[in-house]
This record gives C-alpha cells, sequence and structure tokens, in this order.
C-alpha cells in the first residue's frame, strides 16, 4: 500500500516539476515553424512521404558496416545499440526480443526511424539513397526481402512485414481512426 501512496507522489512530483519546467528561462527554446519544416514529413505505411531514390542490399552492407556497425555490431547483432535481427517466434514469451524483424509492422518505418534519426551521433546525415540501400540491408538479413531486391519509395510500402498483424487498433475515442 505504501508503494502504490510513494509512486502517486512521485508521478506527482515529476508532472508538477516537468510543468514547471516547460515554463522556465532554462536552456534551450522552442523550434521555429523552419526548423520543423526540415524536418521532413513523416512517412506514412502506405509509403506517402518517401522520397525518390532507390538502394540495394549490397549498397546497404556496406553503408551498414561503415555508419552502424559501430553501434549495432558487424552482423547487427546488438552491441551499444539495439538488437536489429532475429526475434522471430519470441514476442509471445516471457523474454521477447523486440528487433526489426520480429516487431515492427512496417518497413516504411524502418526508413523514416534511420532517415530521422540514425547514425545517432548525426542523425540525418544519410541521403535518401543510402537510407533506402540500410533498409533494404536490415530487411534482408531479417529474411524479409531476398538479395537482389531495390528498394525504392513504390517497392518498400508493399514489403509485408512478419508482424504486421501483430498490433491492434486503439479503442480510445479521441486517438483518431482510419
Amino acid at each position: 500500500m505504501w508503494r502504490d501512496e510513494a509512486l502517486a507522489v512521485l508521478g506527482l512530483t515529476l508532472a508538477v516539476t516537468v510543468a514547471v519546467a516547460a515554463q522556465s528561462s532554462g536552456p534551450g527554446r522552442p523550434a521555429t515553424p523552419e526548423e520543423v519544416r526540415n524536418l521532413g514529413a513523416a512517412i506514412a505505411p502506405d509509403g506517402s512521404g518517401l522520397p525518390e531514390g532507390s538502394g540495394t542490399v549490397g549498397a546497404g552492407r556496406d553503408v551498414f558496416m561503415a555508419r552502424c556497425s559501430r553501434c549495432h555490431g558487424d552482423r547487427a547483432q546488438g552491441d551499444v545499440g539495439p538488437t536489429l535481427v532475429g526475434g522471430l517466434g519470441t514476442l509471445a514469451t516471457p523474454r521477447p526480443l523486440k528487433t526489426v524483424g520480429s516487431f515492427w509492422p512496417y518497413a516504411t518505418t524502418v526508413w523514416d526511424y534511420i532517415n530521422r534519426a540514425m547514425p545517432f551521433d548525426e542523425p540525418g546525415l544519410l541521403k535518401p539513397p543510402e537510407v533506402y540501400a540500410v533498409t533494404a540491408y536490415i530487411l534482408n538479413i531479417n529474411g524479409i526481402i531476398a538479395d537482389d531486391t531495390v528498394i525504392d519509395a513504390r517497392s518498400l510500402p508493399k514489403v509485408r512485414m512478419p508482424n504486421r498483424d501483430g498490433f491492434v487498433a486503439d479503442p480510445r475515442p479521441d486517438v483518431g481512426r482510419k
């Protein structure tokens, strides 16, 4: 019982701290409209917003080794960064391994995440063809696409991820439905 009360007090304290910090004139500032526009459009599951360009598994392997392996390991097995490969069949177990191949529902989300957030120390560094290539490589090492597959704005949304049907719609009325 005391734990619940302590957690409630901690939660309230955290909420007040966040609210006060948001009003303070500490470091940082709100992003300008220009900075928000430069973040680019979010990529939808249907591929809306994907730019021109394409990438192959072979080119992706090269970019991955040069830019990604220092954090994710030379076979995407995880190191400083998370494991990106494996985990199929583990989601319903006591120790699920949530990877690109076992958990992510849409291949376009892989592209969008790499494009926006990777490499970790220089997010946004990769050009669209490099992002397509790394996406192709990661999908390939997870057994989702063949070695000779070319990924682009037309083919990427057609990739069927193993966990595509593993998510349920959010029933809350304030979340919006399609």
